[in-house]
């Protein structure tokens, strides 16, 4: 009699970048394990990243890894940004498909049986999520962001989709693809529309978060939003260029039409007010100009230094030996 052979399972990666999560990871836990026990044909491996939580994230992640062997969890020597984060999670994910959650909830883990089951029966490569309401964003924020995007749009190459989280379930040549990219300025949302592939993108409206408060604050979404052009456009460079034709042409102009009035009229050039507001102007356009060519330049020295874009103190695996010692 013939034997059958054992049809393997897929195994989904959860990628959970983590920042002062205590109060939401028991929820989350929770909530994935129902989700992945809802999915018995699918195996799952939870990476969460400890992203220098100053909070008791750590000890959770700790007793969680003992509860659960599916649990990994990867901790920073110190806080390094989410895009950090997410960079290591990719890169140390093992499955044949991975996703890239938060723990705070605003994610649904009940949208990965949907994600999964799209990935696999439409022929995506990503399915990812963008959401055109934001409950929790106040009205300058909001105009912020639509105007960003605007932007973006304009001067990149990249496409953006106005509203796109990083909550998201790629193949794994996907990933393969986006851990290459091993640049140390990092802007995620660019490098998942950069690498291509087909990515189906699903609307969904962002539930609150169940505990803690948004790591964002206005500022860093706004050096984020610095970050993202400087990666993804070269337009600020060619701006600085016409500009500076333009002001040469008006100077140009403005010296042809000073000597003809004191050739034809015999008038004097005007008084020094003009002459001071011209000159402070001038000097402000051109430090402005200064300071865009200043941050490409601080880009391009950074990548060359080649630092890591983390550092690793902890993980499960450390965990569990050190406990064997005692």
């Amino acid at each position: 009699m013939a034997m059958t052979k054992k049809t393997q399972k897929d195994k989904i990666s959860i990628i959970v970048p983590c920042y002062n999560e205590e109060e939401s990871l028991p929820i989350f836990y929770k909530e994935i394990d129902k989700i992945s026990q809802e999915m018995p044909k699918v195996d799952f491996e939870l990476l969460f990243i400890n992203d220098g939580s100053i909070d008791k994230t750590l000890n959770q992640l700790r007793t969680l890894s003992e509860q659960d062997n599916r649990i990994r969890y990867i901790s920073f020597s110190r806080n390094f940004g989410k895009e950090a984060g997410m960079y290591a999670g990719l890169e140390n994910a093992t499955g044949d498909f991975v996703a890239i959650m938060d723990a705070d909830m605003q994610d649904p883990p009940s949208m990965i049986k949907k994600m999964y089951k799209i990935i696999k029966e439409e022929n995506y490569d990503c399915v990812a999520l963008y959401s055109k309401t934001h409950k929790d964003y106040s009205l300058i924020r909001k105009l912020f962001t639509t105007c960003w995007y605007k932007l973006i749009a304009k001067i990149s190459s990249t496409e953006q989709i106005p509203g796109a989280r990083d909550f998201r379930l790629m193949k794994r040549k996907m990933v393969d693809a986006i851990v290459n990219m091993n640049e140390y300025n990092r802007y995620s949302k660019g490098i998942f529309s950069f690498v291509g592939f087909n990515t189906k993108w699903l609307n969904y409206e962002a539930p609150d978060r169940v505990a803690g408060k948004s790591k964002f604050s206005f500022f860093k979404l706004f050096k984020y939003a610095i970050e993202g052009i400087l990666a993804f456009s070269t337009a600020p460079l060619v701006l600085s260029a016409i500009v500076g034709l333009l002001f040469c042409l008006i100077s140009f102009i403005a010296i042809i039409v000073i000597i003809v009035k004191t050739i034809v009229y015999g008038d004097p050039v005007g008084g020094w007010p003009s002459l001071a507001c011209m000159v402070m102007f001038m000097s402000g356009v051109q430090l402005f100009f200064l300071g865009v060519i200043g941050m490409y330049l601080s880009k391009t020295y950074l990548e060359i230094k080649k630092r890591p874009i983390y550092i690793i103190k902890e993980t499960e695996q450390d965990y569990r030996e050190s406990k064997k010692e005692l």
